[in-house]
Order: structure tokens, then C-alpha cells, then sequence
């Protein structure tokens, strides 16, 4: 099957990337100050429920504490280049760097992988119809990485690579998974890529000693919001944004980063896109109709994911993948009155913002941040510890999701989940 998108109207000329800034890190044992990592006295607990104290030392970058200086946090120098601007800390997360290296402009360059890389054979972090990623160490600096081992079956999937490392030298942002290195060999091409270890999103939050609250939900859909309004500012649309695509740096903490722009395109405000690919269930109707697309095409996915994590439903998946586009193209969901009876109003507001067919009235990345439902979540954090319904019906979607993928690729799990093109 294959499918087609256009590009759009800029209508982003306000998606910027986070300016460098000297946020205030409270000097508590608690939170990274200065660069130095701090710990807990005991184990950092899963879920923000019940830790309205912690939630309080957000900081204002998320737009979640006052002005400095107001909650008792005295002010403490960032330590941060402007481009990695100060990550978003909660006292439950000693997180790395952005990156454990700096952003790199990376070229395609031909050289033999076992003088550089021990690329564990055995480690698989999964694969798909392009190959195979695997967990890798520099020999050299004893760096952990991530390689996406691509074979090369014709031009095609060069050009493709190429693509995909022309958008990842355009993202440097803490919430974009980084490119390190890429190598031709005779057979295959090689993407080494920062390393995160507290994988998929979805897969941690089904948990069942996770206690998923709307706090949680908002903290994450922040983030994820963040890393696109860097993308759009940096004109390139992502076009497969799904729950597979947002990995937690780690086990436990509240810091996502997205991932896999395969399928990530440059865009040119000035000129037409089409693209045939995408998930079914996440493509936005503009795309699946083969009519122009612009930053809002990533929002309406963005809507999509925020619904099913206050949820668990995906609003359009139907039994085949012809029923998912008819259901997309028909843009008729709505909220389901049990599994939505204790999510509040104003993620309902901010689901139904993105959720549009019109995608001119959609919301960009800038004004998702701006949304009330994304602000002021320290005071939610105090009555909103109530666990989501959303966790059990997110189970039974990732379970039934690991075995139709493992069906499709005859038992081999796909990194980034599946991509089908739509004709």
C-alpha cells in the first residue's frame, strides 16, 4: 500500500528551538546542580502520585514553578551551552546529559567497523524490514551506542540513509535522539546513534508498579512537544510520530526522547512534499488523502498519542489497516465516556485542538506549550494523584501490537514499530 503528503504553508515561523537560558537549580541533594549529580537518600519511586513535594521542584523551563527564587531554590549557575539548553529536571530523575557527546554534523564516510566499533552481534535492540540495531562500543572512548544496521539492496535505501542523516545534523535538542557516526561498508550502512536504556514509552508505563497519573501524561506530552517545536523550527517534519518513537532515557525518571526519522523529511515551505509511507492509525486524513502537509500533519499525530495516554484507545485502529484509513478519513472519534470520566477538561480541550481535520485549526507545537493543560502542573501535581484507567487498556494495546508485529516480520521485533507505505 502507499500513500502521499504535501507540503504546506509555513505557519511555523514561531516553532524556535529552546534559547540558552540560566534556569535556577535547587541546591538540594536532590536535583543536578552546576552539573554535578545528585541522588536520593532512598529509591526514586515510579509515577508522580503521591509526590506532590517533588513535582514543586520543576523548573520554570517547563513553566511549572514561579519566579525564581519563590519556592526556596536559590539561583545556581546552569553550566550549559546554549545549544543543549537546561534539561527539565523532576526530583525523581538524575538524568545524563542531553547527550553523553556533542551534537555532531556527521557525513557518510566508507571505513571498517571493527577497527572502531565492538558491535555486539548478540545485543539486538530490534529490527525491521531495513535490518537490524544493535548495541555497540566505540573502542576508542568506550562510548555505548546504538547502531542501526541498514543493508543495502539498491540506490534507494543509500538515498534514504542520506536523507536521514541530512535531518538528524539539523537536531540538536536534549529531547531528539542524537546521530554519532555512519559508515559505508560494501553490503550495508551503519547509523550509530546515542544509546537510551529505559525503552519505549508505552512499555514502561503498562507496568504494573507504575502508577500512571494525568501529571505524568503532561509531563511527557511536554517533552515530546518540546522535541517537535525544535524539529518544525528547523523546517523538518518527522511524519511517523507514534508511541514506538518516544523512548525514556531511562528506567525510571520522567525524561522521553523521540527517534527514528527514517521517515523524516526537510521541509520547504516553498515547494510541494508527497510522501507514501506512515502507521495507519497515527497518519493524519491530509496524508492519507495525498493532499499537502505542513508541521500541523506531526500535531494531528501528536494528538493521537496524548489521547491514547489518557486512555489506552487508539481513536481510529480498526480491524485491518483499510478500516484505520477510512476511520482516519472520516475523523469521527470522540471521547469515551468510561475510560475518559476521571481525565480532566483541559486535556480534553487539548486533544480536541489536535485532533482536527481542518489542519489550518490545528495546534502548533508552540501553542500546545501554551496550552493550560501543559502549565502549572506543581499545583496539579497536589490533586491530581488519582491513577488512570488508561494503564490496563495500554496493555492490552501493546500486547496485541508485539504479536501482529512480530507476525509481520515473522517473529522479529521492529525498532520504531512497522511502517507501511500506502497506495
Amino acid at each position: 500500500m502507499q500513500l502521499g503528503a504535501v507540503l504546506g504553508d509555513a505557519g511555523g515561523s514561531d516553532e524556535g528551538p529552546l534559547r540558552g537560558c540560566s534556569i535556577p537549580w535547587c541546591s538540594r541533594k536532590t536535583l543536578v546542580c552546576s552539573g554535578t549529580l545528585g541522588t536520593w537518600p532512598h529509591p526514586a519511586p515510579t509515577g508522580l502520585a503521591g509526590q506532590c513535594h517533588r513535582v514543586l521542584h520543576f523548573t520554570q523551563h517547563l513553566g511549572v514553578l514561579p519566579a525564581q527564587g519563590t519556592l526556596g531554590c536559590p539561583s545556581v549557575g546552569s553550566g550549559h551551552s546554549p545549544a543543549h539548553p537546561n534539561p527539565p529536571l523532576w526530583a525523581d530523575d538524575v538524568p545524563p546529559p542531553p547527550a553523553p557527546f556533542a551534537h555532531r554534523i556527521v557525513t557518510l564516510r566508507s571505513a571498517s567497523i571493527s577497527s572502531h566499533f565492538n558491535l555486539s552481534s548478540k545485543e539486538i535492540l530490534g529490527g525491521g524490514k531495513f535490518g537490524e540495531v544493535h548495541t555497540c562500543t566505540e573502542k576508542q572512548t568506550g562510548l555505548k551506542l546504538a547502531a542501526k544496521v541498514i543493508r543495502k539492496q539498491g540506490a534507494k535505501d543509500k538515498e534514504m540513509v542520506l536523507l536521514e542523516i541530512d535531518v538528524m545534523n539539523q537536531l540538536n535538542h536534549r529531547n531528539l535522539i542524537q546521530l554519532y557516526d555512519a559508515i559505508e561498508t560494501p553490503r550495508e550502512i551503519i547509523l550509530f546513534m546515542e544509546f537510551v536504556e529505559g525503552g519505549e514509552l508505552f512499555e514502561r508505563i503498562i507496568d504494573d508498579d507504575y502508577q500512571l497519573t494525568e501529571v505524568d501524561c503532561m509531563v511527557f506530552v511536554r517533552q515530546i512537544c518540546e522535541g517537535i517545536r525544535f524539529m518544525h523550527h528547523m523546517r523538518v517534519l518527522h511524519l511517523d510520530l507514534k508511541p514506538e518513537n518516544i523512548l525514556c532515557v531511562a528506567a525510571t525518571g520522567h525524561m522521553v526522547k523521540i527517534i527514528d526519522f527514517g521517515l523524516a523529511r526537510r521541509y520547504n515551505p516553498q515547494e510541494k512534499l508527497k510522501v507514501n509511507f506512515g502507521t495507519p492509525e497515527f497518519l493524519s486524513p491530509e496524508v492519507v488523502n495525498y493532499e499537502q502537509v505542513s508541521y500541523t500533519t506531526d500535531m494531528w499525530s501528536m494528538g493521537v498519542i496524548t489521547y491514547m495516554l489518557l486512555s489506552g484507545l487508539s481513536p481510529f485502529l480498526g480491524d485491518n489497516d483499510t478500516e484505520t484509513l477510512n476511520n482516519v478519513l472520516a475523523a469521527n472519534w470522540y471521547f469515551d465516556e468510561e475510560t475518559f470520566e476521571s481525565v480532566s477538561d483541559e486535556a480534553k480541550d487539548f486533544v480536541s485542538n489536535l485532533i482536527i481535520k481542518d489542519k489550518s485549526a490545528r495546534m502548533s507545537a508552540s501553542q500546545c506549550l501554551e496550552h493550560p493543560w501543559l502549565n502549572n502542573l506543581a499545583e496539579k501535581a497536589k490533586r491530581c494523584n488519582r491513577r488512570l484507567k488508561s494503564q490496563v487498556l495500554l496493555k492490552k494495546y501493546v500486547m496485541r501490537r508485539r504479536w501482529k508485529v512480530r507476525g509481520a516480520l515473522g517473529g522479529q521485533w521492529c525498532w520504531g514499530g512497522a511502517s507501511l507505505h500506502l497506495s
